[in-house]
């Protein structure tokens, strides 16, 4: 069965792998993707999704969305992912499009249309989301799944001692999704940490000899040397966006539990994600943390599609 979905990103480089992953996979109707301040501001992020889609020859509609969180300001320093977003492959924006419908609108839209049939996988801040809550409650009730990555429920957090990157930039709107009842599959820290892209696999993409796979070698080796700052034991980095889109055309790669999930607002712990043990709900959770994963079968996957897209 297709997956009808909408992937809303802040692009970013495992994003970028994300995209393309996704807009390879025969199992998904990729619908549209929508955009966010994230790993770099939203004009940026619009314009590294646009080229990421026309390097692979796929014409998927890109939408505009929030370009800063709901209460909170966002910096921007560079680190993992560059200040392009895309490892300083694409530089300076030069010129702004006329963007159209609003990521919001796109989201509410699609959920009236398609209802129980549509997935959307977020792989960046939540704000989009939350905005489509606010402007129109009812589509909590239509969204068939919410596929996220974000978190760390049993694991460190990336971006503090105790939070995951994507809430942290926006812990509010993660709070606002996580307290509806949203069928949310969280993928956190905890399952993407079990994936790995190594310097083996970007040198196969360089010696592909096709200028996509050069493209994706030179922001993912940025990536690799950014991690390796951080974490010199690791022997790669993690696939975590990617395997949000992974999860969401094959939930049976990971084993999940059922969790009313907490983002923590207080600033000695903030974005932390952890179970919501006070929340009085009449119904049972909605949202499932996952906990283990099959990640030679994901890898299997996400690199033969996406190995494949990049031509010979």
């Amino acid at each position: 069965m297709t997956v009808k979905m909408i992937l809303d990103v802040d692009t970013g480089i495992d994003d970028a792998l994300a995209v393309a992953y996704a807009a390879a996979s025969p199992e998904i109707d990729l619908l549209g993707i929508t955009v966010s301040y994230g790993m770099a501001p939203v004009d940026y992020t619009f314009r590294n999704t646009s080229v990421i889609l026309e390097s692979l020859k796929h014409n998927i509609p890109v939408y505009k969305g929030a370009d800063k969180p709901l209460r909170r300001a966002k910096e921007y320093g560079g680190e993992f992912h560059g200040m392009d977003g895309l490892g300083e492959t694409l530089g300076e924006i030069t010129s702004v499009p006329d963007y159209g419908k609003s990521a919001v609108d796109f989201i509410i839209e699609q959920a009236h249309l398609h209802k129980q049939d549509l997935t959307i996988v977020t792989t960046g801040p939540l704000t989009n989301l939350a905005q489509a809550i606010v402007k129109d409650p009812a589509i909590v009730d239509m969204v068939g799944r919410v596929v996220t990555m974000g978190g760390a429920v049993m694991t460190p957090g990336n971006a503090s001692k105790f939070a995951e990157a994507n809430i942290i930039i926006d812990p509010e709107a993660a709070e606002l999704v996580f307290k509806t009842e949203l069928p949310i599959t969280l993928v956190s820290l905890d399952v993407t940490r079990k994936t790995l892209l190594t310097a083996e696999d970007v040198l196969r993409w360089r010696e592909k000899g096709t200028e996509v796979g050069a493209f994706f070698a030179d922001f993912t080796e940025f990536y690799l040397k950014e991690y390796k700052k951080y974490h010199p034991y690791l022997k790669g980095c993690a696939l975590h966006d990617p395997l949000a889109v992974g999860v969401a055309k094959n939930p049976a790669l990971v084993r999940t539990i059922p969790m009313f999930i907490k983002v923590d607002l207080e600033e000695d712990a903030l974005g932390r994600t952890t179970e919501d043990l006070y929340r009085t709900h009449p119904n049972e959770p909605t949202s499932h943390i996952c906990i283990q994963v099959e990640a030679e079968q994901f890898m299997d996957d996400f690199f033969g599609l996406v190995e494949k897209s990049m031509g010979e």
